[in-house]
């Protein structure tokens, strides 16, 4: 499976665990110059912006890890480019990693703060 087939496939299992926690999926890829996030959604009146990450192992440490400064900067800018787009300046937002590990055939999914 290519990097491109793999992002698809875990951003479907996120939206899938996502709407089981009842969150509403406004967007997905939305992009700008500064970045893309890969979901965009709703819960408890606040827009939350949501970068999913999966990996196969934790060989080389845990799917979250890899959200470093510089990919929060440009998660944070397309965030501020979203809401003014969509006026929505003035609402309450947060930044969720959706963490997924492969565990044999099965997935371990987790919500991450992240704290901007």
């Amino acid at each position: 499976m290519d990097k491109r087939s793999k992002g698809a496939a875990g951003e479907e299992l996120a939206v899938r665990y996502l709407k089981k926690r009842r969150y509403k999926i406004l967007c997905r890829n939305f992009r700008t110059k500064s970045g893309e996030i890969d979901i965009i959604a709703s819960k408890n009146n606040a827009t939350v912006f949501i970068e999913v990450k999966l990996r196969n192992s934790a060989s080389f440490g845990y799917p979250y890890e890899a959200v470093d400064k510089t990919k929060a900067t440009h998660l944070q800018k397309t965030a501020l480019a979203y809401l003014i787009q969509n006026n929505l300046s003035e609402s309450p937002c947060k930044f969720e990693i959706v963490s997924i590990l492969k565990d044999g055939d099965e997935y371990k999914i987790d919500i991450i703060p992240l704290d901007l």
